[in-house]
C-alpha cells in the first residue's frame, strides 16, 4: 500500500510528514521494503491507495498533471523501473488512481499487477509513475527497491550474499524545515507560467535507506552494494576519501561480462551500480563515501561540506575470513549487433526558455507526450537510436521495456548553428547531422559498457545507443503483448523534466 506516515531521517531532526510503501501502516518506510523475486516465479501485487486528499508537497496543475475530476485524492501509480513486463502492469502515467480506486485515469487498466520475473537477474526499484506528479510523490517518499535473482546462475559466482552482505543502498536527497517536514520551493521560476515548477530539485541532506549521513559498521571483508540514486535531480559522484576501489560487477539490471574497477563512480538520477567494495584494503579504520558532482551536473554549483558527504563506514580492526570472491567472469549476454538493427531513429532533446531565460518545459523531438506515437517498434528485433542533447543539462533517458547498450558518444560541432536549424526544421537528416557530430569523441567508461535501461546523455553530443526489444538473456520472445494498451514511454529521469514534459509514448508493432 501507499500511506502515509511519520519518518524520522536525522537524531536531531523531529519526524516528517511522508508517504511510503508498505503491507501495513506499521510496517511501511521510506524507502519501502525491498522486494526479493526468484527468476521464474510469477508476482502479483495489488499497489492500494490510502494516501490523504490532501498532498504534504506542492505541485503545479500548470504542467500536464494527473487531476481527479472531484479535486479530491492524490492520484498515484507504480512503475517497476527496469522490469520487462506487459503494458497493463507498467504502471503507464495516465493509468492513476486515488483511494479505493474512486477516480481513474484514462489510461487504468486493472488492479492487480503481474510482474513476470523471467527476464535475466538484476536490481530494479519500484516508484510512482503519475503524470506531473512523479516529482512530488518521489519526493514524498515514494521508492523500493527489486530484486530478481536466479540461484542457478548466479551461486556459482561465489560474490558475497547474504542480507548482511549484500545490501542495497537507496541514497538521494532532501531538504527539510526546522519542524522536521520536507522543504520545496513552492514558487516557480517562472511563476507567471508556472506557478511552482522548478526544472530541478535539489536538497542538502543526504539520505542513505532512510537515515541522513548515515553509519554502517563493517567487517574487513568483501560486501556487494547495490547502489541507487533515487534523487529527483541530482548526479553524485563518488568515491572513498581513503582511495579504496569500486568492483563493479553490474549496471543498472545487468550483470557485466566481466568485473572493472574504477575509483569514482558517477551516477544519474535511477541508475544503479552493482559493486563489490572489500573493506580489507581500507588503510584506516573509518572511511566517509562522498560526492564531488556539481548540481545541475555538469556545469552547477559545486557541492559544499554538507553535501560531499554521503555515509561514513566504521571499519572493524579485527581481520576474518572472507570465502566471497570476484571471479574473472561474470555473465556473458550476446553482444550488440548492428548489422541486426531493423531501424535508425534521431531522438532530439530540446529545452525551451522564458523572456528572463528560465526554463519552461521540455521536450523530446519536439513534441509534447500528448501527440501521437512516432517511435513504434516491432517487438524482437533491436533499432539504433541516435540522441542528440540539445541542451546545457545531462539528461538520463530511460526506455521502458528496451535494454540498450552505449555504442558511442561524440560531442557536436557549430552547436549553435546546429540547433537553431534544428529548432526550425526539428529534422537531424535535413539539418545535416553527419557534418555535425564530427567532435571529440568521449569514451563510454568500461562500467558502463553492458547492457542498460539508463544512460547519460551529455550536452552538446549525440549519443548512440543500440536499443533491444527482447529478452538479452535469451531468444524467447516476451511471454504477454506487447502491443496491447496504454504502451510505454521512454523520457528523461530527472523527475522534474520528465512531469514537463521530458517524455513520450513507445508503441509497439508484431
Amino acid at each position: 500500500m501507499m500511506i502515509y506516515i511519520l519518518q524520522k531521517f536525522h537524531r536531531d531532526l523531529p519526524p516528517s510528514q511522508v508517504f511510503a510503501y508498505g503491507a501495513s501502516k506499521k510496517m511501511a518506510t521510506v524507502p519501502g521494503p525491498t522486494i526479493e523475486a526468484l527468476h521464474g516465479v510469477d508476482t502479483y501485487v495489488t499497489w492500494r491507495n490510502h494516501l490523504p486528499a490532501k498532498h504534504i508537497l506542492p505541485w503545479d496543475p500548470t504542467i500536464p498533471t494527473a487531476i481527479p475530476v472531484t479535486g479530491k485524492g492524490i492520484p498515484t501509480v507504480v512503475h517497476l523501473h527496469g522490469g520487462i513486463d506487459e503494458p497493463e502492469s507498467d504502471g503507464h502515467s495516465y493509468s492513476w488512481f486515488t483511494a479505493e480506486f474512486k477516480e481513474r485515469g484514462p489510461s487504468w487498466t486493472k488492479r492487480k499487477y503481474h510482474y513476470h520475473n523471467v527476464q535475466h537477474p538484476g536490481n530494479l526499484w519500484y516508484h510512482d509513475h503519475a503524470m506531473g506528479l512523479t516529482r512530488v510523490n518521489l519526493l514524498a517518499g515514494l521508492i523500493g527497491t527489486y530484486i530478481i535473482r536466479d540461484p542457478n546462475v548466479e551461486a556459482p559466482l561465489g560474490l558475497p550474499h547474504g542480507h548482511e552482505f549484500d545490501r542495497p543502498l537507496v541514497v538521494f536527497d532532501r531538504s527539510f524545515r526546522m519542524d522536521g517536514s520536507i522543504y520545496m520551493n513552492g514558487t516557480g521560476n517562472n511563476p507567471s507560467i508556472h506557478p511552482q515548477w522548478q526544472p530541478e530539485y535539489f536538497g542538502d541532506a543526504i539520505i542513505v535507506n532512510g537515515k541522513a549521513w548515515p553509519k554502517l559498521t563493517v567487517r574487513r571483508r568483501k560486501y556487494r552494494f547495490r547502489i541507487l540514486n533515487a534523487s529527483n535531480a541530482r548526479f553524485f559522484r563518488f568515491y572513498f576519501t581513503n582511495g579504496m576501489r569500486f568492483i563493479h560487477v553490474g549496471s543498472d539490471s545487468a550483470y557485466l561480462a566481466h568485473p572493472e574497477v574504477s575509483r569514482k563512480l558517477l551516477l544519474a538520477p535511477s541508475e544503479f551500480a552493482d559493486v563489490i567494495v572489500d573493506f580489507s584494503t581500507s588503510d584506516s579504520n573509518e572511511v566517509i563515501l562522498a560526492n564531488d558532482a556539481a548540481y545541475p551536473f555538469p556545469t552547477g554549483d559545486p557541492v559544499d561540506e554538507v553535501n560531499d558527504k554521503v555515509m561514513k563506514f566504521i571499519v572493524k580492526p579485527e581481520n576474518v575470513v572472507d570465502t566471497s570472491r570476484v571471479p574473472a567472469r561474470l555473465m556473458r549476454y550476446p553482444l550488440p549487433d548492428i548489422s541486426t538493427a531493423a531501424k535508425t531513429r534521431y531522438i532530439a532533446m530540446y529545452e525551451y526558455t522564458s523572456s528572463t531565460d528560465e526554463p519552461t518545459h521540455l521536450y523530446l523531438n519536439g513534441k509534447s507526450y500528448d501527440e501521437p506515437a512516432t517511435e513504434i517498434p516491432k517487438a524482437g528485433t533491436s533499432e539504433i537510436w541516435n540522441v542528440i542533447n540539445l541542451t546545457e543539462d545531462n539528461h538520463p533517458l530511460h526506455i521502458h521495456l528496451g535494454m540498450f547498450v552505449a555504442l558511442e558518444q561524440r560531442e557536436l560541432v557549430n552547436v549553435e548553428e546546429f540547433k537553431a536549424c534544428m529548432n526550425k526544421m526539428n529534422d537531424a537528416i535535413k539539418c545535416n547531422i553527419d557534418k555535425y557530430a564530427t567532435g571529440r569523441k568521449i569514451i563510454v567508461s568500461t562500467h558502463e559498457t553492458g547492457w542498460k535501461n539508463v544512460y547519460k546523455m551529455t550536452p552538446g553530443c549525440i549519443t548512440k545507443i543500440l536499443v533491444q526489444f527482447s529478452f538479452i538473456h535469451s531468444n524467447t520472445s516476451y511471454p504477454f503483448n506487447v502491443t496491447a494498451e496504454p504502451g510505454y514511454v521512454y523520457h528523461c529521469h530527472i523527475l522534474d523534466h520528465e512531469d514537463n514534459a521530458m517524455m513520450r509514448p513507445l508503441k509497439f508493432t508484431t
